[in-house]
């Protein structure tokens, strides 16, 4: 037989192969799940954020002033709130230098209270967006500004005026209004009393259990304002009771840059240790497609009337490279949805793709992930394609296939632990060699950093193994396929491997 009329025969296999797979329900959903997911994270995220705002009344009968402290403390924390999202997304789209001496010029997790007075101070995100617009229209409007924590609701003259302790009758329709008055509950009510910090302190009505950092807030305001007052009952002066009662330590955040940094290395090692995790998965899946296919043939006596047209060579090869075919479909729809969620979105998804995807950037390490994928996808396929011709039923096929994912799962699973932690174990590197686990131990280090002569020996290594899996169980699958002597044992498989 000429080698076009075998690679016609493995092609006409292998696309058959692809379209009874790629006919099952469960082939789709495991598809379409990923882009699922992504589209309804952003929804479900934001209707279980903790972060939703909420309203606040403040009711201060006091003298001295803890009500506009707290106040004046929700507005530098919606400041903080604005600081941080603009100037990660002036960031992400090359804005930072517009205005490379304003607050917002350079990205960070945080801000102290200095930089959040200095980004109030230059005009918060409105002068920010201005600078933004004048170069770009288009971001300026794409951007979207994150909603406060907190929003304070005015107060009412008549609860203003009412005694703190007939205010539990009046503030009933104001934390749970009636349907007819058309308006949202209130979360807060802080009163504080005309006596506040002689005898009585302040009180709290609440929709719900309140919040911990909400909590810490307040408390964290009026203590400052209760050392003020006790500070100026002393003796010192109110101005200087201020300014002591305000001093507070300037942290100066300086983020690593070096290469080994922990976080860089955490970043880097994102999409290596995604890509280990789809491998896994998608052999998985596609592996037990095959295998179940291959003992319906087998088990319905199709297989002889293949085997009729095509030799076992061409028939192992088809169906390899057709289950071959339907993982790479779902890997490369997976890969697509991430960066279209990475660079033609904007949110909490997007800003946590677009660092990880950093490896890509270096050819070697994109050959790397390229070839061990591929090999790993390659090795791992033939053993479930063995086995489904060693199986009449699928009953049969769970003695070699639980074990085959526990040898497959468990270590991977260590593996991928181990690499996040940023231990150097040897385990890692020994595991790097063994060509069972060659593709996944590598994938999760390319991240973290590998030698690039393990690399290229654990590569050839794995290619050798690949070579030998070919030769060794394509007689025991040849010998398997016409048998009907059910599973046979592992002595049986061994003096099969010897046959020639």
């Amino acid at each position: 037989m000429s080698l076009s009329i075998i690679n016609r025969n493995v092609l006409l296999i292998a696309a058959r192969e692809f379209r009874q797979i790629a006919r099952t329900r469960s082939f789709w959903l495991t598809l379409l799940i990923l882009p699922i997911t992504l589209a309804v994270l952003p929804l479900v995220t934001r209707l279980i954020d903790p972060n939703l705002q909420q309203t606040i009344m403040l009711i201060d009968q006091s003298k001295t002033g803890a009500g506009n402290a707290i106040a004046t403390r929700i507005e530098t924390e919606r400041q903080r709130t604005d600081l941080i999202a603009l100037a990660s997304y002036a960031s992400d789209n090359k804005l930072s230098a517009l205005a490379r001496s304003a607050a917002w010029s350079e990205k960070a997790d945080w801000y102290p209270d200095q930089l959040v007075a200095k980004f109030a101070a230059e005009g918060g995100a409105d002068a920010a967006l201005r600078i933004i617009r004048a170069h770009s229209p288009k971001l300026a409007d794409e951007y979207k500004r994150p909603r406060p924590s907190y929003v304070i609701v005015p107060t009412p003259d008549a609860l203003a005026a009412t005694p703190i302790d007939a205010l539990d009758t009046a503030l009933a329709p104001y934390l749970k209004p009636p349907e007819q008055a058309g308006r949202k509950p209130v979360d807060y009510i802080l009163a504080i009393p005309p006596d506040f910090g002689a005898e009585r302190g302040v009180r709290l009505w609440t929709n719900g259990t309140p919040r911990g950092p909400f909590m810490a807030m307040v408390q964290a305001d009026l203590t400052r304002t209760l050392r003020t007052g006790y500070l100026e009952t002393q003796g010192v002066t109110p101005p200087v009771a201020q300014i002591a009662n305000r001093l507070e330590p300037v942290i100066d955040i300086t983020r690593p840059q070096a290469v080994g940094g922990r976080e860089r290395v955490l970043i880097r090692s994102i999409l290596p240790l995604v890509m280990t995790y789809i491998l896994l998965m998608s052999l998985i899946m596609s592996g037990q497609w095959m295998l179940q296919s291959t003992i319906e043939e087998r088990s319905s006596k199709l297989i002889e009337a293949v085997l009729a047209c095509v030799s076992p060579h061409d028939f192992m090869h088809g169906k390899l490279l057709g289950t071959i075919a339907v993982g790479l479909v779902m890997t490369f729809t997976w890969i697509a949805c991430g960066l279209f969620a990475a660079f033609a979105t904007q949110g909490a998804i997007a800003d946590f793709i677009r660092p990880a995807l950093e490896p890509l950037s270096s050819p070697g390490s994109i050959a790397a992930i390229l070839y061990f994928f591929l090999t790993g996808y390659v090795m791992v396929a033939l053993i479930f394609l063995v086995i489904g011709a060693m199986s009449d039923s699928m009953q049969d096929a769970q003695g070699f296939l639980v074990p085959t994912m526990l040898i497959l799962m468990m270590p991977v699973i260590i593996l991928m632990q181990v690499v996040i932690s940023g231990t150097d174990s040897m385990m890692v590197k020994v595991m790097t060699w063994i060509p069972l686990f060659t593709p996944f131990a590598v994938l999760a280090r390319l991240g973290s950093g590998i030698p690039a002569y393990e690399i290229i020996g654990s590569g050839l290594v794995l290619l050798a193994f690949i070579a030998l899996e070919f030769v060794l169980l394509g007689r025991v699958f040849r010998a398997s396929l016409l048998s009907g002597q059910g599973r046979p044992s592992l002595k049986t498989m061994a003096s099969l491997m010897r046959r020639q």
